[in-house]
Parts: structure tokens; sequence; C-alpha cells
């Protein structure tokens, strides 16, 4: 699905180098480099504050900790995401009010959003899903008028711009209150174990965030606040600080290979290819499809045995796992993401994609469909 060491050999000469620099300070923790990565993902974003952190689900976590957030608190977040948007609500107690998700962009649908407010709600959780924004005009107008934080879940979309009501561009996660992603290797900007920053521009909330990721700390062995041990080792930010400035092309290598995909499948009657937002770039950390009257698990062999490495992202909706089964919902009360995730299929998309590797993907994928479908 992702050529990681293709793309490491393009740039390994830099990525060496930052690394053994690492190593030779020893300054492992809270080095030089993390600060470095920090000021230039600040700048490339257009936000005050960055504070790396450990992982992306950290990231959501520890958001909410330092909004105050208390056990049975509602947070509203897409029942069609990865766990881990509502894993993090429900470690600290809070309670996941999922809704339904656009059938075209996949992302969070505001009219469900604002169906699903009570006098419990304090925060709306859109995840921008496979690498575009959710309609963050309307979801921020919501939020204003029923004095709730916004948390994005930027995880999939770090590099992609919104354009608001205004004519305003953003970089996807520096909207909302506060805005999250993941440095997991497979990510677009992706570091070489696990990783993760919050954004905000409100002063006072980073430095409540910066409390919490270090033990509850703003003066050594002085604890203000209950915090974790959530910090971006110094290897990590020195691998992100080499590869940022090569995330803007990385963004185009992937949406070529996504214009080639449209144009292959975008007149087949059982492939939907995905919709786009009007107001977000897609910087494609996913390239999904819709299958209609196609058999998904025979389609999954078929590629597979033509070594094509395509995933469902994902077969069941948080709303059905086993760990979030809750009486307020049950099977149909979502059809657009209990729809999707009977049909979705993801195709590999990557920076270092060839032709003879995007022509043989395409070939196999028309040839099942003119002789398998149903």
């Amino acid at each position: 699905m992702v050529d990681l060491k293709a793309q490491y050999e393009k740039i390994k000469p830099e990525i060496d180098t930052a690394i053994s620099d690492v190593i030779n300070s020893t300054a492992f923790i809270n080095g030089p480099a993390v600060k470095e990565f920090q000021l230039a993902l600040e700048k490339y974003l257009g936000v005050k504050h960055v504070i790396p952190c450990a992982n992306g689900t950290d990231a959501l976590q520890i958001s909410m900790m330092a909004l105050g957030l208390k056990p049975g608190d509602e947070v509203i977040a897409p029942s069609f995401t990865f766990i881990a948007t509502a894993e993090a609500i429900a470690l600290l107690g809070l309670t996941p009010v999922l809704v339904d998700v656009d059938p075209g962009t996949f992302n969070i649908s505001p009219d469900a959003v604002a169906k699903a407010i009570t006098p419990r709600t304090r925060a709306i959780v859109p995840v921008h899903l496979f690498g575009q924004t959710a309609d963050m005009d309307a979801i921020m107008e919501i939020a204003k008028q029923n004095k709730l934080f916004v948390i994005e879940d930027a995880c999939q979309s770090i590099g992609a711009d919104y354009l608001n009501a205004a004519g305003e561009w953003h970089k996807s996660g520096t909207i909302g209150h506060i805005g999250c992603t993941s440095f997991f290797p497979s990510k677009n900007l992706g570091c070489y174990g696990d990783g993760g920053a919050i954004f905000t521009n409100d002063d006072l909330l980073a430095a409540k965030i910066r409390s919490v990721v270090n033990h509850g700390m703003t003066v050594r062995y002085y604890h203000d606040d209950i915090g974790v041990n959530s910090r971006l080792d110094s290897i990590q930010a020195a691998v992100l600080k080499i590869k940022l400035p090569y995330l803007d092309q990385y963004a185009r290598a992937r949406q070529q290979v996504a214009a080639a995909y449209d144009k292959a499948f975008g007149g087949i009657p059982e492939l939907s290819v995905p919709a786009r937002s009007s107001m977000s770039t897609h910087v494609f950390h996913q390239y999904t499809l819709q299958l209609r009257g196609v058999d998904r698990s025979s389609f999954l062999e078929y590629l597979a045995e033509k070594d094509i490495p395509a995933m469902v992202y994902y077969p069941v909706p948080i709303h059905l796992q086993k760990a979030y089964l809750d009486p307020r919902y049950k099977a149909g009360d979502f059809p657009v993401t209990e729809q999707l995730c009977h049909s979705v299929v993801s195709l590999p998309m990557h920076t270092e994609m060839e032709q003879d590797q995007l022509n043989h993907i395409i070939t196999t994928v028309l040839d099942f469909i003119l002789h398998h479908s149903v």
C-alpha cells in the first residue's frame, strides 16, 4: 500500500545524517531536533503553537484533557473512522456520541452533528478522513452557536488546504480550537516509529497542552496538572524535519496517482471514485473506491493474486464494534456509514508509484470488473 523503502532511498543521505547527528549528540529526549521540527511545522502550518507528542491517539486524548472535559461530558464524532477517535474519548470516561457521515466525502455530516447536540455536549471531533477536510465552516458555526470546542482529527490530512467562506485558505488542523495529527510511518508525513503533534493558536491552551504532555509539569518536578508521558523523541523529530520540506511534493505525487485512477475508473458503473470537496484540497492519504454490484471479498482475493495489496478502511463502523456497543445505537441507525463499510476498497497510494505499477493496478481492477461483476 505504501512504499516507504523507495521513499527513504531518495532522501537517504539526509535522513542518515539527521539520525546520526542525534545519536552523536545523545540528546534523545527533547533534544534540539524536536524544537527545530516544531518551529518548522509551525511555519508550514501558519499556526502559533505546535506541541509534539508520542502519537496521534495521545494527541486526541491530551487535547481533551487540556480542555478540561470531565467524565460524562459528551463528545460528537463520526462512526466511520479509525477507532482512535472514539477510543480517546472513551479512555477519559467521556461519552462518545456517534453520528453519520457525508456519502460523498465520507467526512462527518454537519446536519448529523447539529441533531446530536444535547445539554451535555462539550466538543465535536471532525475527522478529515482519507486526506480532505470536513465542512469546517458549518462545524465551527454549530460550535459557536452551542459554545462547544472543536478538536480537528487531522491524522490523515496534514498538508491539505481548506477554503473558508471568507475566501481564506487554512491548513487542515489549524481551524478548530485544537488540531491533532499522527506521524505514523504510512502517513503523508510519517516518521520511522510513532509520533504525533497538537496544534493551536490559543496561547493559554498551548501552555496547558505542553504541561499535560510532560507529566503535568511547567517547572521541573512541580506538577500543576494531571498529565501523561507523551513526547516525540529526537530521532523521530529529526526524520520529520527532513521530510517536511517534501510534504507538498509528496501530495502532488499522490494527486497524480489519484488523477490516473479517476481517469481509468470514472466512467465505470461498478466503481464510484472519491468525491472532492469544493472547500478542500485532497492529499490522498487513501484512494478509496466504492464498489457497486461487486463482491468485495472476491475482488480483494483477485487483487491479492495479482500482488496488489488493497485494503478495507473500515469494515465495521464504530457503533457496531464490540467494545463500543451502546443501547443508543443499533444496526441501521447510520445508513451512510454502514453502506460505506460494506462497499469501500482502498487501492495502493504512495509517493513512489511507478507507471508500470499503476498500469498493473488499473488493468487488474478493470479486468475483474469486466469478467466478475454481478
